[in-house]
């Protein structure tokens, strides 16, 4: 499989590039800075230089190449509202349309659960980005694209377990970034997971079963 990471400097788009690359997949990504461009060199990955927020629609398509899917991993975290906006909010349409006009069809973006930390007093930047994120949401399932929305609790930086709780509706806990990309990758070369929202937890069921467990039969 080939695939197209924007966010491939994240820390979920860079796990999940390196669980591809062990997979076999051959991964292209998206970067800002030429330092950047020669580290994912040496790991076999090959990357476009260029700026999200500044790209043109056909810039970013041709960018794309001949690969077999995009995700779009990027974003603020709930920082500043104009980051949010060109990168969560402009930045996701813009990829859509990309995707449009280079013929891509599957395109997988990783949200964020809604209910996060409801609990707590966020900030205007913080519900700007719930805000924003829930609006990308909806544009990329009203798309006609092959779409994927995977929504992730919260994010912590632990070793992968594995093991996941994974579906249309999950409770908001935590989840290592190792077990999101893991997911993502398994959920990428499944296609019979189309035109879903999947939240994910962490859990007590193997990946892989946990994702065969939402195909939809026909």
């Amino acid at each position: 499989m080939n695939v197209f990471i924007i966010g491939i400097t994240g820390n979920i788009g860079g796990l999940l590039a390196q669980r591809l690359v062990s997979k076999g997949d051959s991964v292209h990504g998206l970067v800002r800075r030429h330092e950047q461009q020669a580290e994912l060199a040496e790991r076999g990955i090959n990357t476009t230089l260029g700026d999200l927020a500044n790209m043109s629609v056909d810039t970013l398509a041709a960018s794309f190449g001949n690969v077999d899917a995009i995700v779009f991993s990027a974003g603020s975290n709930g920082g500043k509202m104009e980051v949010t906006k060109s990168i969560d909010g402009d930045g996701l349409s813009k990829a859509i349309e990309a995707a449009n006009r280079a013929q891509i069809n599957r395109f997988a973006l990783v949200s964020v659960l809604p209910e996060s930390w409801r609990e707590r007093d966020l900030g205007d930047e913080v519900e700007y980005y719930f805000t924003v994120k829930k609006k990308a949401d909806i544009e990329l399932s009203r798309s006609n694209l092959d779409w994927l929305i995977l929504r992730p609790s919260l994010l912590v930086d632990n070793p992968g377990t594995g093991i996941v709780s994974l579906g249309p509706a999950e409770f908001h806990d935590q989840i290592a970034y190792a077990d999101v990309a893991e997911t993502l990758a398994e959920l990428l070369h499944e296609p019979r997971i189309s035109q879903q929202i999947l939240e994910l937890n962490t859990g007590s069921t193997p990946i892989l079963d946990a994702i065969n467990a939402n195909i939809r039969w026909h």
